[in-house]
């Protein structure tokens, strides 16, 4: 299966001197192809044996500071971080055919905006962050429609508040490359590096 990518380029006289302009102006014209899961990306992880790790989760939030998403402090990424917390993230839009590639550091988002961000989701997704004990091993035949009734009618008229075990990282990015898929397979690639003071630029060859 070959495609010839002929959708777009990149103008490399107009670059954002900012990657998260860039990256911001990009997943903006994704949600408007699809609006369902454009905030996806892969997320990898080193683990303590140094096996690299991925897994997709979805961009809650994308500030100066990085991009942020929430998950289970308990789980197998979150556990992978506290040993390693270089991660990366890859955004794929097929639709547009753009890629960005980010490195970066993962840490721990502070109380008060995870709080904020859990109060926002619906109460279903609420209830199962406190039932699910992710990536522990459990009966292949565990019945969580049962789990589900018994902790839906415990919170019945009950607001429920953020289990310490969850919350968000914000990845701070290092390296952030732009991928334009191009005709004959000479892709547009854009590789901004952070070097403690500025964005520094580089174009890749394809």
């Amino acid at each position: 299966m070959r495609l010839n990518y002929t959708k777009s380029k990149i103008d490399f006289e107009n670059l954002e001197k900012d990657p998260l302009t860039f990256f911001l102006k990009w997943i903006q014209e994704a949600i408007e192809v699809d609006k369902n899961e454009a905030n996806a990306c892969v997320l990898s992880t080193i683990s303590a044996h140094n096996k690299p790790l991925s897994r997709v989760v979805l961009l809650k939030d994308i500030s100066t500071k990085g991009f942020t998403f929430f998950t289970n402090y308990k789980s197998e990424k979150a556990i992978n971080i506290k040993k390693n917390n270089s991660v990366a993230l890859n955004f794929y839009w097929p639709e547009l055919e753009r890629q960005v590639r980010v490195n970066g550091i993962a840490k721990k988002i502070n109380a008060k905006d995870s709080d904020d961000y859990f109060k926002e989701r619906p109460k279903e997704s609420q209830l199962g962050s406190l039932l699910s004990n992710q990536s522990s091993v459990i009966d292949i035949m565990y019945n969580f429609d049962n789990s589900f009734k018994k902790i839906k009618e415990k919170y019945k008229n009950q607001k429920i508040k953020r289990p310490k075990y969850w919350g968000g990282y914000c990845v701070i990015p290092e390296k952030i490359e732009f991928w334009q898929g191009r005709p004959s397979r000479f892709h547009d690639r854009i590789l901004y590096e952070f070097d403690g003071k500025i964005w520094n630029l580089k174009r890749l060859a394809p």
